[in-house]
C-alpha cells in the first residue's frame, strides 16, 4: 500500500501542477512511513513542503492554499495528533462551501495513518473515523488494499471538497497486489462486494476487511456458510444502497470496525440496514468493535482490536438466531 499511495501522489502531481504535498517530514525524509518518498526530489521543495511540528498550521495553511486555487494534500503523521488541527478541519474545511454559498471550494485531502496492529504507543493507534464521518461537508475514505488505495487517493485529490483519507498502518506492508501502470479512479461513496454469499453479510473497511475475509473463510470451511463481505471504502457518504441490497439477500448482518462500539460507524450502518431492509432481517444486527476504552498499550492491543475468532463467534450467533 505504501508504494501504491506513493504512485498515486506522483501521478496526480505529474498530471496537475496545482497539486502539492505538505506535512511534517514529508519532503527530505519522505514521510515517517515513506509514503512521500522521492516526491521532493522529483517536484522540488515548493510542491513538497516540510512543515513545522504544528498540525494547526499545516491545515490552516492548506485552507488558504485551497482558497487560492491550489490542491494541497496534507499529511498528519498519526490520526491521534489531528486534534491539534480539528478546529481548522471542522470550522473551515467542512464549512467554506456553504459559508460562501458555493463560491469557494476547499479541495484538500488530509491523509492520516490510523489504527492498531503495529504495537505503537498512545495517540498512535486510535481509530477515530467516527469524528470526521459525523461532520457535514467532509468525506471520510478508508481503503483496504494497494489497488483501491491508489484509486481512492486519486479520486480524493480530484474531488472539489475536503476528504479525510485514513490509511491503516497495519496494511502499509501487509500484502502485495497487482496495480496497473495507468492511473485509476474509484468513485467516492461507493462500497464494493469483496465476496458474494447468501447466508450472512459481513461489513468492514480498512484493516478489518482482511479480518472479515479470513472469518468468511472459516465460516465457509467449518460451517458451510456462504458469507457476503462488503468493503465500505467510504464511511461518509455511506453507500446504504449496497448494504441494503446485500442484507435483503442474506437476512443477517455483522459489522466490524476498529473504532469503539458506542456511537461508532457500526451504529449508523445498523440503522441504515434497519431503515432499508427491516422486513428482510432474520436476526439482530451484531457489531464487533474495539472496546469502549482509550486505546490500550501495545501489550494488550490484541485484546482490543477485533480479530477473526471474535468475528466468527458473532457470525455464528447471528446464523443460529
Amino acid at each position: 500500500m505504501v508504494k501504491a499511495l506513493n504512485q498515486a501522489l506522483f501521478q496526480e502531481m505529474e498530471r496537475d501542477a496545482d497539486v502539492l504535498v505538505l506535512g511534517e517530514d514529508v519532503g527530505v525524509d519522505g514521510g515517517v512511513f515513506r509514503v512521500t518518498d522521492d516526491l521532493q526530489r522529483t517536484f522540488g521543495s515548493q510542491r513538497v513542503i516540510d512543515s513545522p511540528l504544528a498540525e494547526a498550521a499545516i491545515i490552516g495553511t492548506a485552507v488558504g492554499m485551497a482558497l487560492y486555487g491550489l490542491k494541497p494534500v496534507c499529511e498528519i503523521q498519526f490520526s491521534g495528533f489531528a486534534f491539534q488541527c480539528f478546529h481548522q478541519i471542522e470550522n473551515h474545511c467542512a464549512r467554506y462551501r456553504m459559508r460562501s454559498q458555493g463560491r469557494f471550494h476547499i479541495p484538500i485531502v488530509i491523509r492520516m495513518p490510523y489504527g492498531g496492529g503495529v504495537r505503537a504507543l498512545e495517540h498512535h493507534s486510535e481509530s477515530e473515523e467516527q469524528f470526521y464521518a459525523h461532520i457535514p461537508g467532509l468525506k471520510m475514505v478508508i481503503p483496504s488494499g494497494p489497488r483501491n488505495a491508489r484509486a481512492l487517493l486519486a479520486a480524493a485529490i480530484r474531488d472539489p471538497d475536503p476528504v479525510i483519507f485514513f490509511e491503516a498502518k497495519s496494511l502499509y506492508h501487509a500484502a502485495k497486489e497487482e496495480v496497473p501502470d495507468e492511473s485509476e479512479v474509484i468513485p467516492i461513496g461507493r462500497a464494493q462486494v469483496a465476496r458474494e454469499g447468501d447466508a450472512l453479510t459481513l461489513v468492514a473497511y480498512g484493516a478489518m476487511l482482511r479480518v472479515a475475509l479470513e472469518a468468511a473463510d472459516v465460516l465457509r470451511d467449518e460451517d458451510g456458510a456462504a458469507v457476503e463481505v462488503i468493503d465500505l471504502l467510504t464511511v461518509s457518504p455511506l453507500d446504504r444502497e449496497t448494504l441494503v441490497t446485500s442484507v435483503k439477500k442474506t437476512g443477517r448482518a455483522v459489522v466490524v470496525h476498529e473504532a469503539p462500539k458506542s456511537f461508532g460507524p457500526g451504529a449508523e450502518i445498523a440503522a441504515s440496514i434497519m431503515d432499508g431492509a427491516f422486513l428482510s432481517l432474520e436476526a439482530p444486527i451484531r457489531r464487533v468493535t474495539a472496546h469502549d476504552v482509550p486505546f490500550v498499550g501495545f501489550a494488550r492491543e490484541k485484546a482490543n482490536v477485533p480479530d477473526v475468532p471474535r468475528v466468527v463467534a458473532a457470525a455464528r450467533e447471528t446464523l443460529a438466531f
